[in-house]
């Protein structure tokens, strides 16, 4: 019975797509009574715009906001052709967010703590304000109570934007880069050895320094090192039979979208912790480790289990799993030739 339900599904669909696929708001009726493949998608988007609403004074929003507008005003101060006074459309938003953050002396970073004290001072001390403006005056008031908070050895290299050429270099060329990419692959035979915790907080280091739509950094990491949560988590995805068994640590990468109080963000998720995924997989093979990208697909009984396993809140969704350990030397790896050059970049 089953299989002749699924059967006249499929036959449905297949009558139902073209009519679909010829207007907006045939796509539109598609999706809403037929198709419901996107409605955890919608609802995870509006219960994370509904947080950032109801929660915008806490202390994860407002770091939220101050992360994402320190950066837009670093992006002015960097201007090679710079205005007088820009940034009047948040400036009153990011100090707002800087007070709200205040409130929560037990959560303060010092580290966020320094950059807002570094990003303000150098654009107060920048842009030209009207006398009356109450701006610099009410960040003269914050500066205050921000310098309260900061640890006694702040003095140092300031957080505030400075010239390219003043950045520390790596010492590293092209064929020794080329090389470390070559050498990371999808490995799935392990080592029956632990991971250490220690060198996990490394590579998530090095992920950290990824770029990200105005340094939102929207996603975060949860590791299962030990039983019964790594076995069980291992055997969620699809992509995982015949080596499930033999994974020592899983990463479970979770994109938070209560970090956007609007829907053109949804997939920024996806974008930012995707690009600090692959700086982590790097820096796990500098680090003797090897790794394996572990597709999640949005299937809506695997994301109920997933969900519950792992406590996830509705706004959360798993972008992916990324499975780590000492690789086998003896395993074998699959060639997976890639795409050349020409056919990946197309000159205009």
């Amino acid at each position: 019975m089953k299989k002749l339900i699924l059967s006249f599904y499929a036959w449905l669909d297949q009558r139902l797509l073209p009519i679909a696929a010829k207007h907006r708001l045939l796509a539109n009726c598609y999706y809403a009574l037929f198709n419901p493949h996107f409605r955890r998608e919608q609802w995870a988007t509006v219960a994370g715009r509904n947080h950032y609403r109801v929660y915008e004074a806490s202390c994860q929003i407002a770091s939220v906001i101050l992360r994402r507008n320190l950066h837009r005003l670093e992006k002015g101060l960097s201007m090679s052709v710079r205005k007088p006074l820009f940034a009047l459309d948040y400036i009153d938003e990011t100090l707002s967010a800087l007070q709200n953050y205040l409130q929560h002396t037990d959560a303060i970073d010092p580290v966020l703590l320094t950059y807002c004290h570094d990003v303000l001072q150098q654009y107060f001390a920048v842009t030209t304000w009207p006398t009356a403006a109450p701006q610099p005056a009410f960040f003269s008031t914050l500066q205050q109570q921000v310098r309260l908070h900061l640890p006694a050895n702040s003095k140092g290299d300031s957080a505030a934007p400075k010239p390219y050429g003043a950045r520390v270099r790596a010492d590293i060329s092209y064929p020794e880069f080329l090389q470390l990419c070559q050498q990371r692959c999808s490995t799935r035979n392990f080592l029956a050895k632990p991971v250490e915790q220690s060198i996990l907080e490394q590579a998530v280091s090095a992920a950290a320094q990824a770029p990200s739509a105005c340094n939102r950094q929207p996603f975060r990491y949860i590791a299962a090192l030990s039983q019964p949560m790594l076995g069980k988590l291992a055997a969620l995805p699809m992509g995982t039979v015949g080596y499930a068994h033999n994974i020592p640590a899983i990463l479970a990468v979770v994109g938070d979208l209560s970090a956007y109080p609007f829907e053109r963000d949804r997939h920024v998720i996806y974008i930012d912790a995707s690009l600090a995924n692959m700086q982590l997989m790097l820096a796990l093979e500098t680090l003797g480790l090897a790794s394996c990208a572990i597709n999640w697909p949005d299937i809506e009984n695997y994301e109920l289990k997933i969900g519950q396993l792992l406590a996830l809140k509705p706004f959360e969704r798993v972008v992916m799993l990324i499975a780590v350990g000492y690789p086998d030397p003896a395993g074998l790896v699959p060639h997976s030739e890639k795409k050349t050059p020409a056919e990946l970049i197309q000159y205009v």
